[in-house]
Parts: C-alpha cells; structure tokens; sequence
C-alpha cells in the first residue's frame, strides 16, 4: 500500500466541473469549455496514478473516520484504472457530442442538463477509486440520483415515467438490498475495506459463517442493479426516453458500467476468488449472467426502436462482463474485465450514430432507414464497425474479450456456458446486421429521404468516428488494456 494524495486528483479534477459549469450558465460557450477542460484533467490524473499501479503499488487515501472500520477511503489497482480511464475519456468525445446534439435539436434546461452529466461522471470516478463497501456505497447512489434528471430530461408524461421506474429499480435495490449486505460485511469483517491487491484473498475472515456470507453475496448482487442482471434489468430500457447522450452515458460510461464494475469488485476484492471457490458462489451467478445475454438477445431481435435494440444489446453484454469475473478462470476474468473497456467504446459509439440518425432524418425506427446509409456514410461506417465489436468480428476490440471469455469456459469446462456465449454472437448478428445492410443496401423510403440532406454536425459525426477507430485500434494493439489487467491479477 502506498498512501497518497495524488488518488484524490481525478476525483477533484471530474468534482470542479458541476461548479464550473453552473458559474459558466449564461455563456454557453464557457459552459461546454468548462466540461471539456475538466474532462481532460480527469483523464490525465488517472493516467499519473497508473506508473505506481503497474510497478504493483496500491495508492490509498483515508479522508476521514466516521466510525471505527468505517471510513471514506480511497484506493486505485488496475481495475480503478480501466473504470476512471474509460469514464473520463469518453466524457471528452461525449462533451463534442452533447455540443452538436443539444445545439441541434435547441434542447431546454441545458444547464441543468451539463451539470449532472457531470455529477454523473464525478460519481463514476468516485466508485472507481472506492477502497471500502461505504465508499462505494455514497458514490454510487451520486449516480443515481443526479441521471434521474438526465433520464426524466424532456419533462414529459413519457420522461416521467422512465424515470419512475428508473429511481424505483435502482434506489429500491440499493435500500433493500445493497444496504443491508453493507451491514452483514461490517458484523462479519468488522471492516468494510476491500482487500484491494489480491483477487485470491477476500475481506472475509475464515471462519466467517457460510451461510451469513452466501446470504450477504446474494444480496450484494441483488441490489448492484446497475448491471442490468435479469431481472432486475427492466429500468434499462425504460430509461431510453432520454436524450440519446444520456444513452450513450448510461449504457457505455457511468451508470451500467458502474454497476458491473461493482460486481466485479465485490466479487475480485470483496469476497475474493478462494471463498467464491469454496462456496460455490460463482456457478451459480455465471448460469444467471449467461440465461440474461440469451435472453436479452432474443428480446433485441424483437425491437424496431434502434435505441430499444441498442438497450437489450446492453442488457446482454453486460453480463459478459459478470460471466467472465463468476467463472473463477483466469482467461475468463481477464476476458470480463477486457469487456468493460472494449464494449464502453463500441456501445458508445453506436448510440452516439443512433442520436446522429435521428438528428438528421427524425428517424429512430429501424425500419425506416432503408438507404441512410448513402446520405450518411461516415454515421452508418462507424455503426458497422462497433456492430462487428459487438458480434465480435476480428479485428475490432469485441472479439478480443469473446475470446478470452470463451477460453475462460473451456477452462472451467462449462459447455453450456460456453453455448450461451456462442448462441449470444449469432443472436447479436442477427439484430446487428439488417440495420447495416437496409442502410447501405435498400433503397431510400421517400417518406424519409427528403427530410435527410447529409451527416449531423461534426461535433456529432467527429466523436463517433473517432471511438470506431479506437474499437479498432484496441483490438488490435491489445497490450495496453492487457497490462493493466495483468497488473490486476498478478499472482491469480
């Protein structure tokens, strides 16, 4: 361990922007400067912590004690890295976006609207660098409640109500569940520090009563409902009547990704690979993470909404992600942690097409895009390119992390798991697909054609492309993510 005021920097530098934001309120200009500035020192304080973390030290901050064993504390291992990295640099491309998208469509409350967006992503740096169960507890539930504004933006009968279901599911599950599993640790550990450094050993001591730590893991995963499991995934697609940026933020930055990368640390940090082992806790949340990927897939094939397909896509991806750290192998937790990064840049990039699309032509229905493909090339080329991600099509960054998961259940010789993960890739290119060939193959609706005279603006169309190319980038140059990783799980 080495204790550090540097681990604070990201949070600060992501915490200076919702002030900043609010005092730049009558300038638009500086405004959307602010976001960018702080977006950018966010990023480049991660970036400083990560020498001490790949060299195997552990940064740790306790702020202050609110009770012994309960504390505001904060630590950074590779996992923290990959979370901060990711959330604070997509907010870069997602600040060009929100320019082009809320400039275009003359959106209200735009100040209300930057300022917990970027709440939204101080609480994703708080959650990254969480070193204790409370910590964790007080960021995450930051999340929540400054995106209900951002899911309930447009203020309207149908906002309202996929906000309703948006605070019911996420702030019920915590109460109900994530609440009490925090009291059960600290009875059990008599701390609520994670054992960050080692993924083999927990915070739970050995003679810890199995039954009490099988009911406190249950409920852990029961009130991280951020990852979507089924389910507890229903809010997902009822949060789709926000903005499309908030979509993007929601299913590829802060809020899902929050709740995966939770999972994974209870799971890495909390519980730890031996007692999960021991209990056999792993199997059995692996079999529920792989009927979600089947099921969601399945679902998506049914939606002609593309943000509603994007949002089951989501559902199912994301329990990549929790297969990958259940399955106890180490391909497969290399492979869940991969996803986090690999699926951030390639989701966002097709929900930042599917609000491009709908700048340009009105159009969200899938069936109306026959032949957009032609007036909007460069929107439409990225699309197939993070679609490819998605069905995991070498060599875009999606086929990295389906590999390692699908090695992972070869490794712990679960066929089925390993069917569930094949059946998800030929169920993704079955909803990826037809949207690809209707826009470049069809030929144009005129209902549609005529009301759609090229690309979005270029603050749309810039970002978009550039996370498409980074999807590629990344999954050919995989070193980068892997060493981080590697750092991760050294010794697993």
């Amino acid at each position: 361990m080495l204790e550090s005021a540097r681990i604070l920097l990201p949070i600060l530098a992501s915490g200076l922007a919702p002030p900043a934001i609010y005092l730049a309120r009558r300038n638009i200009n500086h405004r959307e400067a602010a976001s960018f500035v702080c977006s950018a020192l966010t990023c480049l304080s991660v970036l400083w912590l990560l020498p001490d973390v790949l060299r195997g030290e552990i940064p740790t901050l306790t702020v202050f004690t609110l009770y012994p064993g309960i504390h505001v504390k904060f630590a950074a291992d590779g996992l923290s890295i990959l979370f901060a990295f990711v959330s604070s640099f997509l907010w870069i491309f997602a600040t060009s976006y929100n320019i082009g998208y809320m400039r275009s469509l003359n959106e209200h409350a735009q100040n209300r609207y930057y300022f917990c967006f970027a709440v939204a992503i101080f609480g994703a740096q708080g959650v990254s660098f969480a070193g204790n169960v409370f910590t964790l507890y007080l960021f995450y539930e930051i999340i929540t409640i400054f995106t209900y504004p951002l899911v309930a933006h447009h203020q309207d009968e149908e906002g309202y109500e996929g906000g309703r279901k948006y605070l019911v599911y996420l702030m019920g599950t915590s109460k109900l569940f994530l609440l009490p599993a925090m009291v059960l640790t600290y009875v059990l550990c008599g701390t609520l520090d994670f054992h960050v450094g080692d993924v083999l050993k927990g915070m739970f001591p050995a003679d810890a009563n199995p039954t009490l730590v099988t009911v406190t893991y249950v409920l852990f995963i029961a009130g991280l409902a951020k990852a979507a499991i089924m389910p507890l995934h229903n809010w997902l697609p009822s949060a789709m009547v926000a903005p499309t940026p908030v979509s993007a933020l929601l299913h590829a930055v802060a809020v899902v990704k929050a709740g995966v990368f939770c999972i994974c640390r209870v799971i890495l940090s909390g519980f730890g690979l031996d007692l999960m082992g021991k209990l056999g806790l792993g199997l059995p949340t692996a079999y529920v993470a792989a009927f979600t990927i089947v099921a969601a897939s399945l679902i998506a094939l049914t939606k002609d909404d593309l943000k509603a397909r994007l949002a089951y896509s989501t559902v199912s991806q994301l329990s990549y992600v929790v297969i990958g750290v259940a399955l106890l192998t180490p391909s497969a937790v290399e492979g869940g942690m991969a996803h986090i990064v690999h699926h951030a840049f390639s989701k966002i990039t097709l929900f930042f097409a599917a609000g491009a699309i709908y700048v340009a032509s009105h159009t969200k229905k899938i069936s109306l895009m026959s032949g957009l493909g032609r007036r909007m090339p460069w929107t439409f080329g990225a699309f197939a390119v993070a679609s490819l991600s998605m069905i995991g099509v070498p060599p875009v960054c999606g086929f990295v992390s389906k590999w390692y998961l699908v090695n992972g259940t070869l490794q712990a010789d679960q066929m089925v798991l390993l069917c569930a993960l094949l059946a998800s890739t030929i169920l993704n290119a079955a909803y990826f697909t037809p949207i690809v060939y209707k826009a470049f193959f069809e030929a144009p609706l005129p209902e549609v054609e005529h009301h759609v005279h090229g690309e979005a603006p270029l603050t749309m169309v810039v970002p978009l492309c550039l996370t498409a190319v980074i999807s590629v980038a990344i999954g050919i140059y995989t070193k980068p993510v892997f060493t981080v990783i590697e750092a991760f799980v050294r010794g697993f």
